[in-house]
């Protein structure tokens, strides 16, 4: 490797951990946008190459967002990967569903509990927004697995604990898993345990809502080990 080519990674590393710091340092947040490009590589004291494929990095990072035409802003992903758990190559094993369950029944009733003694009434009618489109769609027979996954992204940002938004994906990543280990059959249970869980919060009722979200995610739990025991029962 050439002392070039070298001195060309450095200059880039060097500005990657520059921006990461002024993105500190000056407690910018999800969709804040950064300097422009002549003013950031001004304030880096680098050339513009250096500056775009520092900016490539933390896009592909996920720190970053680039609109064209509008500049760059930090990204509302928190530097977290599209697919942090590596689901992509494990499929859809039913092993896998109750693997993600176990984990967000570690997680998701003590969310519940959490939110339902800090939840402010606009919170509590943006989660009983997303119990209607979820109902909605389930009665028009169309895909809601992205509401149901934005509803429990939700209840974890309503936490208010940001360590805890960074393993939203472990949450989000799982339903479809469930959904289609299950064969979708746990959908009207899943739009009346939602309102039920969105209904504790409300009336502040933590404990109602810990364990109305137990009750909501063993529902699924229950679903996939029949279908494991049905399947095994096969062979």
């Amino acid at each position: 490797m050439g002392t070039n080519e070298t001195a060309g990674k450095t200059l880039v590393d060097t500005a990657v951990n520059e921006i990461i710091q002024l993105i500190l340092s000056n407690n910018m947040k999800s969709g804040d946008r950064l300097p422009n490009e002549y003013e950031l590589a001004q304030q880096l004291k680098v050339g513009r190459s250096t500056l775009r494929e520092a900016t490539r990095r933390l896009v592909a990072r996920n720190i970053l967002h680039v609109r064209q035409g509008s500049g760059t802003f930090v990204s509302d992903k928190n530097g977290v990967p599209e697919d942090p758990l590596g689901l992509t190559f494990m499929g859809n094993d039913p092993k896998l569903a109750i693997e993600l369950l176990d984990i967000r029944l570690m997680l998701e009733p003590e969310i519940a509990q959490i939110v339902a003694r800090k939840a402010v009434p606009k919170q509590v009618r943006q989660m009983y927004e997303y119990c209607e489109r979820m109902e909605e769609l389930v009665n028009a027979e169309e895909d809601y697995s992205a509401v149901d996954a934005q509803f429990h992204r939700f209840l974890a940002e309503c936490s208010g604990n940001d360590v805890l938004r960074n393993l939203i994906p472990i949450i989000t990543s799982s339903v479809n898993v469930i959904i289609t280990t299950t064969n979708d059959e746990n959908r009207r249970q899943s739009i009346i345990q939602h309102r039920q869980i969105v209904n504790a919060i409300s009336r502040c009722d933590p404990m109602g809502a810990r364990f109305d979200m137990i009750l909501h995610l063993n529902t699924n739990r229950e679903s996939i080990l029949r279908h494991l025991d049905a399947n095994q029962g096969k062979k």
